[in-house]
């Protein structure tokens, strides 16, 4: 088998260039790339524990920890401690962090457009579909 045959070696490959890309863009914002996940899911659903959140973002809690001390610094998340469980807290967005959805979204969507560009309307929707296949988000 030779590289461009290869899923992981092709995958990793994209992965590092999409993130390159993407954290260019948010260097404009003062935020890098390992911010990224943890917005993202939060302007999808905030109010989540810690622990869901690392869950959802695939990285480790102690991890976590260090990346919403970061955005806690920067003003964009708050953490709230949850009312059934003392030792749990949920984090939400502030304002700030809630200001930004709209123009990093953009902005992702148009590195999203870069990477896609050489592809037909029915390629993408295709590639875009087997990806979610393949890392199981669809049946």
């Amino acid at each position: 088998m030779n590289r461009f045959e290869s899923l992981g070696y092709l995958v990793s490959h994209l992965n590092v260039d999409l993130q390159n890309a993407l954290d260019q863009k948010l260097k404009r914002y003062d935020l890098d790339i390992k911010l990224w996940p943890v917005l993202f899911s939060l302007w999808q659903e905030e109010g989540v524990t810690q622990t869901e959140l690392s869950k959802r973002c695939d990285v480790a809690n102690y991890t976590m920890t260090r990346l919403l001390d970061q955005l806690q610094l920067q003003q964009l998340i708050t953490r709230q401690q949850d009312v059934d469980n003392r030792r749990a807290f949920n984090i939400y967005l502030t304002n700030n962090g809630k200001a930004l959805e709209q123009d990093l979204i953009r902005e992702a969507e148009r590195v999203n457009e870069t990477f896609l560009d050489n592809l037909s309307l029915d390629e993408r929707t295709t590639f875009l579909a087997l990806i979610n296949k393949i890392n199981r988000f669809t049946d």
